[in-house]
């Protein structure tokens, strides 16, 4: 079957006849927790308080240990290289947004751009019958064998995210208040009872979710199910400084607050464990990342400015370019980062193209640089004769730099600088949205596109401290035929291999990852099979100008587009 053929679709009850499985299976069904950037530097607290005693029975019962995100630890390209088995060079997502360098314009990702097929199309072409509810990156929903909720980059409940379509009907009936927001609200006044509402709404999120991986489940049966509470991620950026060890004490009645949020969790995770056991399934529990404090904001495109290679328009220009904005907003409402010209990419970073050899397009976490190369976008200065020694140079003199932080440590602005078809092993050719350099900040700190004071790295307050992304993520698996009581460490990348090899299928032969075989007391058959064709990009658009508004101010609230 080509990869870009449409999926036959047949509902199946589950008392009804299973698909064959080719090899011998060490599991029967698989249910898959993600709890997304969950670290067990504030689970293990947790566990230890007793505060998630379902979890600590869990992982005593089975394996678990750190599991290795993605370089960038995102969630877009995290959990799409745990759904392909394959790395960002192969399955084309490094982040929420896509630079095309030859267009001068970014794009909001979707599954229009995964250029791999997931493990949902992979089971559902072997029969097997699947769930998958809020995991990021199955926007718009693809036909399956069986049922897709899509995830957190779902614009609005205006759209359609289900599949089959019709299931989104019966969503509003069993959950009326279903949405996509994330709802993190501040306020100058009451900030306690506004922290105790949010908490609430995040921990009525953990509720839904088990809602409908239940009702989901039950209703059209699965052999592999899974469901994603990304709202775990949203909590530790928003109240970092309430779960982190070193800050609890200062915080004592938020923090109670916080941890009965957990608490809240464990309970739904009491109830899937419960219903995968009733059900005859092993378990996984997983994160696409980890987390820590956000201590400082990195600035690449200040020391670019500094040496001479990115230059900003005039005073005058640059007040033209905000009028230009406001003109907009006023008279045809707010205009995003994704439109064209001054009004798009210009109005944070008012670049002078016609000067500027190199910049940051983009940050999540980490940033994205772009030499401005001759030949590629409509303001290309760098000589291609001079693209890789410059590139060289511009690599060299970030690794080399350094700031002194709050307590005197001198440290490294950014821990790797790397060229991306290096990192993953790809061609450029292949990959032509590729950044040129991915740079990866020092632990606590996250790069950001815009310019802001004089310093290379802005440096957070103890008082306002946020969370930010760690590489160190979590795995935990139970089940029969799991081994107890034992710790592993792998990587995102291995988890749909594994999961092929356990279930009793061959695993393709081009998957990156490795099977996780000392997770298990019984040894896994593990053969391979030709390589799966790459899906197809046709000309889809999957968001509307206002789609783009809302997904920009979601995930700038979250500090993912600054």
């Amino acid at each position: 079957m080509s990869a870009s053929a449409p999926v036959a679709i047949q509902k199946q009850p589950s008392a009804g006849p299973r698909a064959p499985r080719p090899l011998k299976p060490v599991i029967d069904r698989l249910l898959i927790i993600g709890l997304d950037g969950a670290t067990f530097y504030v689970l293990d607290p947790l566990i230890q308080a007793g505060r998630m005693p379902n979890l600590q029975r869990f992982i005593v019962g089975g394996v678990s240990g750190v599991l290795r995100s993605t370089q960038p630890p995102i969630t877009p390209a995290a959990w799409t290289t745990f759904m392909t088995g394959k790395g960002p060079g192969r399955h084309g997502i490094l982040d929420f947004e896509t630079y095309d360098a030859t267009k001068h314009a970014l794009t909001f990702n979707s599954t229009y751009e995964i250029r791999e097929q997931t493990l949902w199309q992979l089971l559902s072409e072997k029969g097997l019958r699947v769930g998958s509810i809020n995991v990021p990156m199955t926007y718009p929903p693809k036909p399956v064998n069986g049922f897709m909720i899509s995830g957190f980059e779902t614009p609005s409940i205006d759209a359609q995210f289900t599949w089959p379509r019709e299931l989104k009907e019966e969503i509003f009936r069993i959950i009326p208040n279903y949405n996509y927001r994330t709802n993190w609200r501040r306020t100058a006044f009451g900030k306690r009872a506004q922290l105790a509402e949010n908490l609430e709404y995040i921990a009525n999120s953990f509720d839904q979710g088990a809602r409908l991986t239940t009702y989901c489940g039950d209703k059209f049966g699965w052999d592999v199910q899974m469901v994603v509470f990304k709202l775990v991620d949203n909590l530790q950026h928003k109240a970092w400084k309430y779960l982190d060890p070193r800050t609890t004490a200062r915080y004592p009645y938020e923090a109670e607050l916080a941890a009965r949020c957990f608490e809240r969790l464990d309970h739904v995770l009491g109830e899937l464990l419960e219903y995968a056991n009733r059900n005859g399934a092993s378990v996984l529990v997983m994160s696409d990342h980890g987390h820590g404090s956000l201590d400082g904001k990195a600035q690449p495109n200040l020391l670019l400015k500094r040496w001479g290679h990115l230059v900003l328009r005039s005073g005058w220009e640059q007040a033209s370019t905000r009028a230009e904005y406001w003109l907009h907003r006023l008279t045809k409402g707010r205009a995003t980062r994704f439109e064209q010209g001054s009004r798009g990419i210009e109005h944070d970073l008012a670049v002078d193209w016609t000067r500027t050899r190199a910049c940051v397009m983009h940050a999540g976490i980490y940033g994205y640089l772009y030499v401005n190369l001759k030949g590629r976008g409509p303001y290309g200065i760098v000589e291609p004769r001079d693209y890789a020694s410059f590139r060289d140079d511009l690599a060299a003199r970030l690794r080399a730099e350094t700031v002194e932080s709050p307590d005197g440590r001198t440290v490294p602005v950014f821990e790797h600088v790397w060229k991306t078809e290096e990192l993953y092993n790809c061609r450029r050719e292949d990959n032509p949205n590729l950044p040129d350099l991915l740079l990866a900040p020092h632990p606590g700190f996250a790069v950001v596109r815009k310019i802001r004071g004089r310093h290379a790295v802005r440096w957070c307050s103890v008082r306002r401290l946020e969370g930010t992304h760690r590489v160190e993520g979590i795995l935990a698996l139970g089940g029969p035929n799991v081994r107890r009581g034992e710790r592993i460490e792998a990587n995102i990348v291995d988890i749909t291999p594994t999961a092929l090899a356990a279930l009793g299928l061959r695993v393709p032969v081009d998957m990156e990852g490795r099977v996780i075989r000392e997770a298990f007391t019984k040894e896994l058959v593990v053969e391979p099979e030709p390589p799966v064709e790459k899906v197809q990009r046709g000309a889809e658009e999957a968001y509307t100008q206002e789609d783009r508004r809302i997904l920009e101010k979601r995930l700038s609230d979250l500090g993912y587009l600054e």
